[in-house]
């Protein structure tokens, strides 16, 4: 029977584009992933051992005294002290990033640096792009480019990608992919992953500024 002309398909029901709504979707989930028990939460009842020592952490422009143990990762003091849970605990041993922070505006994984280590550095983790509840650029620019699946390693390759951009505005691709290359993602969403990064790029350029 042939279709009917005036019959609306999936695409446009409604006014609402196939496309439209993967992008809303998008864009919860990467809300959902970096706002999830991040903003302002109190720090936890962690018991230090005896050879506890007090830091100074500066974290996402707020500096906090912390009493922690000398064996303690920058992961778990994120996590478990401060609150911060959008730094993801992946292998615990370098290899998939999905716990990466920037340290003085580099890429490091917190899994592998010491809380000790960190105290006199400048902390930003994924909680700390947002603009009040506003996404960042690179943030905006991995739910536009459907950059995830399950989402997991999405805070990790979200801040690879702003530490790239802060030492390099206008990445190649060839430069994109060495700049997420020690983050993992098992559902494979390399190829948004890079066109994200590419279009965070254009997000961050001043806007009517001289080319």
């Amino acid at each position: 029977m042939p279709e009917d002309p005036e019959k609306k398909t999936p695409e446009s029901h409604e006014g609402i584009s196939r496309r439209g709504f993967l992008s809303s979707v998008s864009a919860g989930a990467v809300v959902a992933v970096t706002l999830k028990d991040a903003p302002d939460l109190p720090a936890q009842e962690v018991e230090a051992g005896d050879n506890a020592v007090t830091i100074h952490l500066n974290v996402n422009g707020s500096t906090r005294k912390i009493l922690v143990e000398p064996r303690w990762t920058l992961l778990y003091v994120l996590r478990e002290v401060l609150g911060l849970t959008g730094s993801k605990i992946g292998c615990e041993r370098g290899e998939c990033g999905a716990c990466t922070v920037l340290i003085d505006g580099k890429p490091r994984y917190s899994c592998m640096t010491l809380a000790v280590e960190a105290e006199g550095h400048e902390i930003t983790t994924i909680e700390g792009l947002l603009d009040g509840d506003k996404l960042g650029p690179v943030q905006k620019a991995f739910a536009e480019e459907d950059a995830f699946q399950c989402g997991f390693c999405t805070p990790g390759q979200i801040m690879a990608v702003e530490g790239m951009l802060r030492s390099n505005p206008n990445p190649t691709l060839d430069q994109i992919r060495i700049g997420v290359s020690g983050n993992l993602c098992r559902c494979g969403s390399y190829k948004n992953i890079f066109r994200a990064a590419a279009k965070a790029a254009e997000l961050r350029r001043p806007k009517g500024g001289a080319s």
